[in-house]
C-alpha cells in the first residue's frame, strides 16, 4: 500500500509529516469530495471514515475522521446540532479541503496519546455511536550505524507475534530499484535477505517501517464504515561490503 506513495530520498521531519497526510490523502483520492449536510441523510446510510496516523518523528497523533453519504467514496457530510463527533468527550470542529471535503480533524501530543480512546457520534436524531480503539505505537531496537551485505536483522517491540507492516529502503542513486515491500514479523523479528539487497547501491540507506491496521466499525450505521490506524517509524544506516574492501 505505501510503496506507491514512498519518495526516494530521506525526508527531513516535517516533510514527512506532510508526506504522512499526501499519502493518505492519496489512498482516498477515489473517494467524493463533494459536500453535504447531515440532515439530508437518512441517518442509517452515514458511513464512518476514520483514520488516525502519526509518527515517531512527529510529536503530534492526528485523528481524522469523516461522514459519508453513499458509502466509503460517498459524498462528505457537514454535521450541525444536534449531529455531533467528540474524541474522549472533546467536540471536534468542522474543516474542508478542496481534495478531502468535510472532515473533523485533531492533533494531540503523541507522547500522551498510546492506549485507549473512544470516538462518540451523535446523528441527526440524537443517536449516539461509540467507537473505541487501542493506539499502540511499535518500537525498534537500536541498530548498528554500518551493516554489511549480510542478512539484515531488526527487532520489534509492540507488535502482535506474527504481524504485517510495510518496508521501505532507499538509497542515494536514481538508477537503483530500492525496496518497497510488505513484510511478515515473527514474535518480534523480521530479516530481510542478503540477496534482496541487491536492489540497493553501497552507502546511506533511508530505512523506513510503517504498519497499518484497518478495521471495520464496530458500533456504526447499516452503512457500516472502517478505521484505519497507522504507525510509522524510521532509521539511517551506511551500507558496505566488507568482502570487496578486503
Amino acid at each position: 500500500m505505501f510503496g506507491m506513495n514512498r519518495r526516494n530520498v530521506f525526508l527531513s521531519t516535517s516533510t514527512l509529516t506532510s508526506t504522512l497526510t499526501f499519502a493518505l490523502l492519496t489512498m482516498t483520492s477515489c473517494t467524493s469530495d463533494e459536500i453535504g449536510n447531515v440532515k439530508d441523510v437518512n441517518p442509517d446510510a452515514i458511513y464512518f471514515d476514520y483514520e488516525i496516523w502519526a509518527d515517531e518523528t512527529n510529536p503530534e497523533v492526528t485523528v481524522h475522521l469523516q461522514y459519508r453519504m453513499g458509502g466509503k467514496n460517498g459524498t462528505t457530510l457537514v454535521l450541525e446540532e444536534p449531529s455531533k463527533v467528540l474524541l474522549d468527550g472533546e467536540q471536534l470542529n468542522l474543516d474542508s479541503a478542496k481534495v478531502t471535503g468535510a472532515y473533523y480533524e485533531v492533533q494531540k501530543p503523541a507522547a500522551s496519546f498510546a492506549g485507549k480512546h473512544t470516538i462518540t457520534f451523535t446523528d441527526p436524531n440524537k443517536k449516539e455511536y461509540k467507537e473505541e480503539f487501542e493506539f499502540v505505537p511499535f518500537t525498534l531496537d537500536s541498530i548498528s550505524p554500518v551493516m554489511n551485505r549480510g542478512d539484515l536483522v531488526f527487532t520489534f517491540k509492540g507488535l502482535e507475534p506474527v504481524d504485517v507492516i510495510d518496508v521501505a529502503l532507499t538509497d542515494t542513486s536514481f538508477t537503483s530499484a530500492d525496496i518497497n515491500d510488505t513484510a511478515t514479523v515473527r514474535n518480534g523479528r523480521l530479516v530481510i535477505s542478503a540477496n534482496r539487497l541487491t536492489a540497493l547501491v553501497n552507502g546511506p540507506i533511508n530505512l523506513q517501517f510503517y504498519k497499518d491496521a484497518i478495521k471495520p466499525i464496530k458500533n456504526g450505521t447499516r452503512e457500516g464504515g472502517r478505521i484505519l490506524i497507522r504507525y510509522g517509524l524510521r532509521r539511517e544506516f551506511e551500507l558496505i561490503d566488507t568482502s570487496s574492501q578486503r
